[in-house]
């Protein structure tokens, strides 16, 4: 993961102002640790810290066309970049860089290339022949951009907030699937799928096209020239893509550390996820990495994520702390890249709440918003969390394609149905259950949805509340609608973890980047309408959808517990 940072149009071009480039540059190193570059072209600057995956010894950046008229700086991976080079034949290459291509198909297509385009990736790109400039963010926001103003009118782009607040005037989150053109004037969507809509689709559930487009994602996604590995939970997403991952390795792009894959899991001691974690990699036959924390020690790293994510989301906190204390290990082995499960719930109505859609228009509609606010949750938890240590997170199931073909199904398909056997992700389980090459054991192919936050073990949860309510007295609470007027906490876990963010980023428009509103078991505020009882429970941990989890909340304890965390 890299981390970039553009200014164009500045009034100021001296040395000074070089200099104050470089330090907020310097703010995203942990992103890119392996090399800096700046490019500066009168009043435009564009800045890069680089992790190098892909040719680490020539694509450092920023990246040119081959007059070196177009200037880009890239944060991502384009998986399609060889078969896109062989669309460019005409044009020379000055390294092996994945992401040179972009500087290459701007000049073949000008502006309306992005849909070409088959990754993850935030970019800004300077053409000097007229100073105009485009600044461009992924389908779904894997990877993370924001943009800001100066007072002297200048436009500014940063891989993190931290990058640009201090210098601009406003700022906000770059949109996912859209475009900002200096020529035409703002931001224009390019991401234009039909699900998009949130109509309702009819295409009929066929399971191999379902497995097929998610093993042509992993695959793609092992194309690196740096050790990587498999981020094991032991639940169904992260084991599925262990388990595709594996069966093509040898076939590959991927370098290899050793013989084996290596998968990585966290927990506390005796949590659900070790246990599943180990028992899939022993099935699997990965090299397995297992590493506990203490609720102690998440406690202690809460205000370091913080900083690092730039949320005061409840439920992105509590995931982001396990997997950011995860991911230090596993860049101390020396590994860069991992693939990660993030995404099957959201498109496949995975997370337990949804055992209460009352049909399956709501259901589907419910899954096209999960997946338009993924860069706000998910998306910005994975990749902030590991690359604060310089690793990169890799989503197979929010390729395009995958998106494209699972979103299409007919959601009749995707329905909880105890009636006919099919509990959440039933498409996905059916899809990948295979007598004759088992892709994983059936237990283990049919276990119960948990979140990253609980399944890491459901004591890390109730000793965070337990931690603020040491911290956030009752007084506190019941003023927090004075002291935070805008998005105001409505609990004290929830309180503890805004004092900390708004000590980081105390601007306003800061605070407006981070989404709100009710949630129940991670569920939009909309969905809170599917059960009358979730009202009184308001909490984003999975174990609060009652009547569901299995380790569900004792509901007195819980609607007790929601007054007093």
């Amino acid at each position: 993961m890299c981390g970039i940072l553009a200014v164009l149009g500045c009034i100021d071009n001296s040395q000074a102002k070089r200099s104050r480039i470089i330090e907020l540059s310097r703010r995203l190193r942990h992103r890119g640790p392996d090399w800096s570059g700046l490019h500066c072209h009168e009043d435009c600057y564009l800045a890069h810290e680089r992790l190098a995956i892909i040719d680490p010894t020539s694509g450092d950046q920023p990246l040119y066309n081959q007059d070196k008229t177009v200037v880009v700086t890239v944060n991502g991976e384009i998986y399609n970049h060889k078969i896109l080079r062989e669309k460019l034949k005409s044009h020379q290459f000055w390294t092996g860089s994945d992401c040179e291509v972009i500087a290459h198909l701007y000049e073949e297509h000008g502006e309306e290339f992005i849909d070409m385009l088959d990754g993850m990736f935030a970019f800004v790109l300077l053409d000097t022949r007229d100073k105009s400039f485009i600044a461009a963010r992924d389908a779904i926001g894997v990877i993370p951009l924001y943009i800001g103003w100066g007072v002297d009118g200048s436009v500014w782009f940063a891989s993190e907030m931290k990058a640009l607040s201090d210098d601009c005037e406003q700022f906000m989150a770059f949109p996912p699937g859209h475009i900002y053109s200096s020529k035409q004037g703002g931001l224009r969507r390019w991401y234009n799928p039909s699900w998009y809509s949130e109509l309702v689709p009819s295409t009929p559930y066929d399971p191999l096209v379902l497995r097929n487009a998610f093993e042509q994602a992993v695959i793609k996604r092992l194309m690196t020239d740096v050790p990587f590995g498999v981020l094991l939970s032991g639940g169904l997403d992260s084991s599925l893509v262990a388990s595709v991952a594996l069966r093509h390795l040898e076939k590959s792009e991927a370098a290899q550390w050793g013989s084996q894959l290596h998968t990585f899991c966290i927990g506390l001691k005796g949590s659900p996820d070790l246990k599943a974690g180990r028992e899939v990699a022993n099935y699997l036959g990965t090299r397995h990495h297992e590493f506990q924390f203490t609720v102690q020690d998440g406690i202690d790293a809460i205000e370091e994520v913080i900083y690092h994510i730039e949320t005061y989301d409840v439920t992105t906190i509590r995931a982001s702390t396990p997997m950011f204390l995860m991911s230090r290990k596993i860049k101390s082995l020396g590994v860069k890249m991992v693939l990660s499960g993030e995404g099957s719930d959201e498109i496949l109505g995975g997370y337990l709440y949804f055992h209460k859609a009352p049909n399956k228009k709501e259901f589907h509609e419910e899954t096209c918003r999960k997946i338009k606010a993924l860069h706000q949750y998910d998306c910005l938890r994975a990749n902030k969390s590991t690359s604060a240590w310089g690793v990169e997170a890799r989503v197979p199931f929010l390729d395009k394609e995958f998106l494209n073909v699972a979103m299409s199904i007919d959601p009749e398909w995707k329905m909880i149905r105890p009636d006919l056997g099919r509990i959440e992700k039933w498409v996905l389980r059916n899809a990948f259950d295979d007598e004759e090459k088992p892709y994983l054991p059936k237990h283990i192919l049919y276990r119960q949805k948990e979140q990253f936050s609980d399944g890491v073990g459901y004591s890390w949860i109730d000793g965070l509340k337990d931690h603020a309510n040491k911290h956030v007295s009752d007084t506190m609470l019941s003023n927090a609608s004075f002291v935070f007027p805008d998005n105001t906490p409505m609990t004290k876990e929830a309180y503890y973890y805004r004092t900390i963010f708004e000590k980081f980023f105390p601007k306003s428009a800061a605070r407006a980047t981070v989404p709100g509103g009710p949630s129940i078991a991670c569920s939009t505020a909309k969905a809170i309408e599917w059960d009358a009882t979730w009202s009184k429970n308001l909490d984003p941990s999975g174990r609060a959808a009652l009547g569901v989890h299995v380790a569900a909340y004792d509901e007195d304890k819980a609607a007790n517990g929601a007054l007093r965390s």
